[in-house]
């Protein structure tokens, strides 16, 4: 079932549907699975805040009193000189704040496009992030369940002797995540690196102590043989790995 639900959660029939651009036969399927399924309906009003906050963000206001002084200023200009004149000055004065409203509400009219642009850029980058989400924890899920994974058991060396971590291979899937349980206490102007080997060169995998869920999964590069390093670095880590600062090694 919960397959189920998150191949639906990948399509981008719930954001299509919440901007009216379902087919029929997605509608019903968009409203039957809100309905049915609670992570569903729990994702679809989140897309809702979202997009109702975008509208409050970018709402235009009308300008205040643009009518209010319109006639204001036609009463007076009628109370002074000649009618013939007055009403001159009237209509001259309307047709110069009809002009500068029709400039103003052009203005206005082509920010807002902007602005839709740029909330609709936004929507498809919210898009994006939530497919590569939903990616990973269906990789994870299956990573963790799948009874053809592998769980390696990872120990520091005497350099770290009290860090443990634990390394999931799926070779059927060709997944790989790392779930770092304990990290020694480093120095302030040290941190630990992750390293995997990839087309022979050793690519970095960002620094660890900056995950401080405990449950945080990191993905790993698979590969037949792959080996996987932990190294101490200076604090923001390095673009190259110090092989003599080596703490663990991920064989899978």
């Amino acid at each position: 079932m919960k397959e189920k639900i998150h191949s639906f959660l990948e399509t981008d029939i719930l954001e299509r549907y919440l901007l009216g651009d379902t087919s029929t036969e997605e509608s019903l399927r968009a409203e039957r699975y809100i309905a049915m399924y609670p992570e569903v309906h729990k994702t679809y009003v989140e897309l809702q805040e979202n997009l109702e906050l975008y509208a409050k963000m970018h709402a235009l206001k009308t300008p205040e009193n643009l009518k209010g002084q319109i006639l204001a200023k036609i009463r007076a200009e009628k109370r002074a000189g000649n009618k013939f004149f007055r009403l001159a000055i009237a209509a001259s004065f309307i047709a110069f704040l009809f002009a500068g409203a029709t400039y103003f509400f052009w203005n206005q009219n082509q920010d807002l496009q902007e602005k839709n642009s740029m909330v609709s850029n936004q929507i498809k980058d919210l898009r994006a992030d939530m497919r590569v989400q939903l990616e990973d924890l269906r990789n994870q899920y299956i990573v963790l369940n799948n009874p053809n994974t592998r769980r390696l058991q990872v120990r520091g060396n005497q350099r770290a002797e009290e860090l443990k971590a634990v390394a999931y291979v799926n070779p059927v899937k060709k997944l790989s995540y790392i779930n770092v349980s304990n990290l020694p206490q480093l120095p302030e102007e040290q941190c630990y690196q992750m390293w995997a080997e990839v087309n022979g060169e050793l690519v970095s995998l960002g620094i660890i102590n900056e995950f401080d869920n405990a449950e945080q999964l990191l993905a790993l590069p698979y590969a037949d043989n792959a080996v996987s390093y932990i190294t101490i670095e200076p604090k923001g880590g390095k673009m190259t790995p110090s092989v003599d600062k080596i703490v663990a090694n991920i064989k899978y």
